[in-house]
C-alpha cells in the first residue's frame, strides 16, 4: 500500500476497500507493478487503463486514471476522448484502444488483421501480451471497485465520470 501512497499521496478509499481481501488487494498490487514494468510506455499504460476502465464503467478508475493522465501531461483532447470512449487523437495510441477492445470483445481471439493493425502502429508482439497483462490486472480492479461500491475521494472529485 505504500507505493500506492506514494503514487496518489494518499491510500484512496478503493484500495482500502481492497484491503478486505488482503489475497485480492495484494494480487493486484503485484500485477501492477508487474504491469508497470514492460516495455510499454507509462502513457500507453494509462491509455489501456482508461479503455478498460471505460469499457468496464468503474467511475472510480476513470476519475483516478485521468488524474494519472493528467500527471503525465496528457493532452487535454487524448484525456477527453477517452473519458468519452470516442476515437483518440493520436492514430497510434488509437491503434491500442482499439486493439484493447477487440481483445475484450474476443476473449484474446484477435483475429490477424487486428493484430496487424496493431503491430503495424509501432507496437510488438511482446506489447500485444503486455496488453492482456493490463487487461487482466486492470479487470481485477475495476471488477473489485464495482463490487464494494468504493467511494470517489475528493482528490479526485475534479475528474468525476459516469459512464453513458
Amino acid at each position: 500500500m505504500a507505493a500506492t501512497a506514494k503514487k496518489f499521496g494518499r491510500v484512496p478509499a478503493a484500495v482500502a476497500r481492497l484491503a478486505s481481501s488482503p489475497e485480492l488487494l495484494n494480487g493486484f498490487l503485484k500485477l501492477n507493478a508487474i504491469y508497470e514494468s514492460t516495455t510499454l510506455a507509462a502513457l500507453d499504460r494509462e491509455v489501456l487503463v482508461m479503455t478498460v476502465a471505460t469499457r468496464t464503467g468503474c467511475h472510480l478508475c476513470v476519475a483516478m486514471h485521468t488524474a494519472t493522465l493528467a500527471g503525465l501531461g496528457a493532452s487535454p483532447e487524448l484525456v477527453a476522448a477517452l473519458r468519452a470512449r470516442s476515437v483518440l487523437p493520436e492514430p497510434r495510441l488509437e491503434a491500442l484502444r482499439q486493439f484493447v477492445l477487440t481483445v475484450m470483445d474476443t476473449a484474446g481471439d484477435v483475429p490477424a488483421e487486428q493484430l496487424a493493425a496493431f503491430t503495424g502502429a509501432g507496437y510488438t508482439a511482446r506489447n500485444a501480451l503486455e496488453v492482456v497483462l493490463g487487461i487482466g490486472t486492470y479487470t481485477l480492479s475495476t471488477y473489485a471497485n464495482r463490487l464494494t461500491q468504493a467511494p470517489l475521494d475528493e482528490a479526485f472529485a475534479e475528474h468525476t465520470w459516469h459512464a453513458a
